[in-house]
């Protein structure tokens, strides 16, 4: 090989190793790109956030303290609360509602709904909490109405554009029973619906994925929880206990894939009901839970 074939093929190496090099970086690159935005949706399309209740063992002044659940719910890394009403009280003054508003915003929280709150027939008083409602910007309202309270809700939902999901409790309630809310709500405004609250679903033996299909666009308000049934246990008070989830018997990915194709928007908020005064570590270990079922579903 001559001095000029030798200084070529030095040449021609130096110009491959730089490219693939360069190759290799630009991939690295874009691998490390879309690794930082599938980061950046943990939760896939949902608006996951916290039933502001989960928090409520945090006190000041022995009143629950809202403006430390609102930073926990920052450092759990999540931007949207259905609030507790403790949390923020319904007002008719515009300075504090103001204030309330401020102080979520602060810790860029957006609280999207609000419950569970109570209705009657006495129009004027659901009138106040609609006020509220709208003052504050909530998408929805979960509620335990009062079988005489329709006429004036289908008014009020259709006046303000408020939600109104009808929150299940458990085994005994009047709403406990997926039928029983399908047959509440059957000739009533659309904006009436159902807050799917799956621990209290499993704990009166129904199903919460089949809840989703049948209420499907009528869904105001998700609270994801779990529940574990102990078959074995001597007191039948004993036989189903909230969990952390993925511990107990929800199908959480399946929910989640019947959510994601009624293409539902407000709130999924994780309700977790025990360890009361030290809940932090139990919630971190749930939404782990939620983000591995998203994962698994490949949802964008």
């Amino acid at each position: 090989m001559t001095h000029l074939e030798r200084s070529h093929e030095v040449t021609r190496r130096n110009f491959l190793a730089t490219g693939l090099a360069t190759a290799s970086a630009l991939a690295l690159g874009t691998r490390s790109t879309l690794g930082a935005v599938a980061n950046e949706k943990p939760y896939g399309p949902f608006k996951m956030g916290l039933q502001s209740y989960s928090l409520r063992g945090y006190h000041l002044n022995g009143k629950p303290n809202v403006e430390k659940a609102l930073a926990l719910t920052k450092e759990l890394g999540l931007h949207y609360w259905e609030a507790y009403p403790a949390h923020l009280p319904e007002s008719t003054s515009a300075e504090e509602i103001a204030r309330l508003k401020q102080i979520t915003k602060a810790q860029g929280v957006k609280t999207i709904g609000y419950g569970v709150v109570r209705f009657t027939k006495d129009h004027d008083k659901n009138r106040g909490v609609f006020e509220f409602a709208k003052a504050m910007g909530f998408d929805y309202l979960s509620a335990d109405p009062a079988p005489d309270s329709f006429e004036s809700l289908d008014k009020l939902v259709e006046e303000y554009g408020v939600g109104v999901g009808i929150h299940n409790h458990g085994p005994g309630h009047r709403y406990a029973l997926i039928d029983t809310i399908a047959e509440a709500i059957k000739d009533h405004h659309p904006k009436i619906g159902c807050c799917i609250d799956t621990g209290h679903f499993l704990r009166s033996k129904e199903d919460p994925v089949r809840a989703a299909e049948v209420f499907g666009k009528r869904i105001h308000g998700v609270h994801l929880k779990d529940v574990k049934e102990n078959p074995e246990a001597k007191d039948v008070k004993d036989r189903m206990h909230f969990t952390v989830l993925g511990k107990g018997d929800l199908r959480t990915a399946e929910l989640l894939k019947v959510l994601h194709g009624l293409n539902y928007q407000e709130c999924l908020a994780l309700e977790y009901e025990e360890n009361v005064m030290n809940p932090i570590e139990d919630i971190r270990n749930c939404l782990s839970a939620v983000r591995e079922a998203v994962a698994s579903l490949k949802l964008s």
